[in-house]
């Protein structure tokens, strides 16, 4: 789907989402021009794997009228532990490749510089370079959704690890005797305050007949309730799911304020499933919380805002990524 008109040379950001993959391709002012996605299938296998984000990146290009000797660079943003360095994937939990040459691939495939990224931190970044964080010194990048993703930009690059990345705000330990979020692990953020923590509390409130739309709407599979769902039961009168939601918003903003009491950022960036379905109640839970928990210098200079960028974040940081790093190095 074209998007802009041809421009003479691109870049292309992916997103290697756990069951959707997507390549766009942008002109040298960034403007998107087309973009491609495709279902990312973990179980056909490394090699198979590698060879679709290819074949979507390909016909990313065949629609912005593009040939390869156009392409400037390609940025990937990756879930899972990353080599940030060699630009290796780890492992993808939620895939089940490991050890993943994917910047090596591309460059072979392609002929151009490539590089990739936490997808997490590419979004953070996208939002940094085009978003809600433009020109901020240090923004925090918070995405509450299935899981608990955060970045951290900090004067215009991102904080990392020595080999990968960071700030895995969702593993934070925020209650010992919390629920358990993996093998040994009780009591994470990401235990308490996720789309999947919440969706869990809201079906028992729905078994219970407490929540009469959600059970209308979703009944009790935990799989079913999305956060659009919980979104649409707390309109249509579910006042215990507001509440829940308003709870784990406010644990949500009380663990940040002690990361803005470590980094002071000036800008803190809420984005992901939850966010997007209920932005108002989460921006004023986290806000309200931030103000009652974080030192008050720090949290009077931290703006609490949504993410702009949505679903175009994580490509849109991911091809800066890799155009930036290519004019540094000019």
């Amino acid at each position: 789907m074209k998007q802009s008109k041809k421009s003479s040379t691109c870049w292309v950001g992916f997103d290697l989402g756990g069951s959707k993959m997507m390549a766009t391709v942008f002109d040298h002012a960034f403007n998107i021009v087309a973009f491609e996605r495709k279902k990312t299938r973990g179980e056909i296998g490394m090699e198979a794997g590698l060879a679709r984000m290819a074949k979507t990146i390909q016909s990313a290009l065949d629609q912005a009228g593009q040939k390869q000797e156009n392409l400037s660079g390609i940025g990937v943003g990756c879930p899972g532990p990353l080599d940030l360095d060699k630009g290796v994937i780890i492992d993808t939990p939620n895939i089940g490749w490991r050890e993943v040459p994917v910047k090596a691939y591309m460059e072979k495939t392609f002929s151009c510089p490539a590089v990739i990224a936490n997808d997490v931190d590419a979004g953070t970044y996208g939002e940094y370079r085009f978003g809600a964080a433009r020109k901020a010194r240090c923004v925090l990048g918070v995405f509450p959704g299935t899981g608990i993703g955060g970045a951290c930009i900090y004067e215009g690059r991102i904080f990392r690890g020595r080999t990968g990345s960071c700030m895995e705000l969702g593993h934070f330990p925020v209650c010992p005797q919390g629920a358990m979020a993996g093998p040994g692990r009780y009591g994470t953020l990401e235990s308490m305050t996720s789309r999947l923590a919440l969706a869990s509390q809201a079906a028992m409130t729905a078994y219970r007949g407490q929540a009469p739309a959600l059970m209308r709407m979703a009944g009790t599979n935990v799989a079913d309730i999305k956060s659009g769902i919980l979104a649409r039961a707390i309109e249509e009168g579910d006042t215990i799911i507001e509440e829940l939601v308003r709870r784990t918003a406010a644990q949500l903003g009380m663990t940040l304020a002690g990361v803005i009491n470590l980094l002071a950022p000036d800008v803190v960036v809420l984005g992901g499933g939850l966010v997007e379905a209920m932005p108002a109640l989460y921006l004023e839970e986290v806000k309200q919380a931030l103000t009652s928990h974080a030192m008050p210098a720090y949290a009077k200079e931290a703006r609490v805002v949504t993410a702009e960028l949505g679903d175009n974040a994580c490509v849109m940081g991911a091809a800066a990524l890799v155009a930036d790093a290519e004019r540094a190095a000019a």
